[in-house]
């Protein structure tokens, strides 16, 4: 059992490589995690997880760069319909399109786009940083066992763009920062969190064992 952490210039890298094994140790199970630029081996994976830091369109263009990466993730994905994680900007080049810098196409699994963050409050600042709570608007496995609303565990985030989802049952959680940010999305065997479960202790630990656990 494999899965691709895929190493496309654009991500945190090695928290994200050493927060998939410690759970996987934890939870006894035989999962190799391969830190990889091969879309062979993404395209033979178990499992696939997307990071993501920065621009989108840097992001975008980061997978396109890797001959036969996007077709590999493309196969993974729409024909062999295993689980596939996306984090932070991977989470958000699910969308159609994003519209930081310039529109840019994103992979379409998840209807919406990707546009700044414009909080209700003056006294809220850009980029969103920090540890929020977060509010459930669907079940989802991932979430299994993790204690969310008001008094519920933190994520840790950090991004100025944010996921506007056409539908409203591809949205799994919420964040308040001057009024509801897409935290969690998710259809069919893809997920995605705007927020870094790698740096998010707890609750990013237990989402990251549930995904490894998680048979669509």
């Amino acid at each position: 059992m494999t899965v691709a952490l895929i190493d496309y210039g654009a991500g945190n890298l090695r928290s994200a490589e050493k927060g998939l094994e410690r759970v996987a140790h934890e939870i006894g199970r035989d999962q190799k995690i391969l830190l990889t630029r091969d879309p062979d081996v993404v395209a033979n994976a178990d499992r696939v997880v997307l990071p993501g830091d920065g621009a989108f369109p840097f992001c975008r263009r980061g997978v396109s760069a890797i001959d036969g990466m996007e077709e590999a993730i493309r196969d993974f994905v729409e024909k062999r319909g295993r689980p596939f994680l996306g984090i932070c900007v991977g989470m958000q080049l699910l969308a159609s399109r994003g519209l930081e810098h310039e529109p840019t196409d994103g992979f379409g699994w998840i209807e919406g786009e990707v546009k700044a963050i414009e909080p209700g409050a003056a006294h809220l600042k850009v980029p969103h940083m920090g540890w929020n709570t977060m509010d459930l608007v669907h079940p989802h496995p991932v979430l299994d066992g993790i204690a969310l609303g008001p008094d519920g565990l933190h994520a840790y985030f950090l991004h100025s763009f944010a996921f506007e989802v056409k539908h409203r049952r591809d949205l799994v959680a919420t964040a308040d920062y001057g009024g509801p940010v897409t935290a969690i999305v998710a259809r069919d065997n893809v997920v995605g969190t705007q927020f870094h479960p790698e740096k998010s202790q707890t609750l990013g630990l237990t989402l990251l064992a549930n995904f490894l656990k998680w048979t669509p």
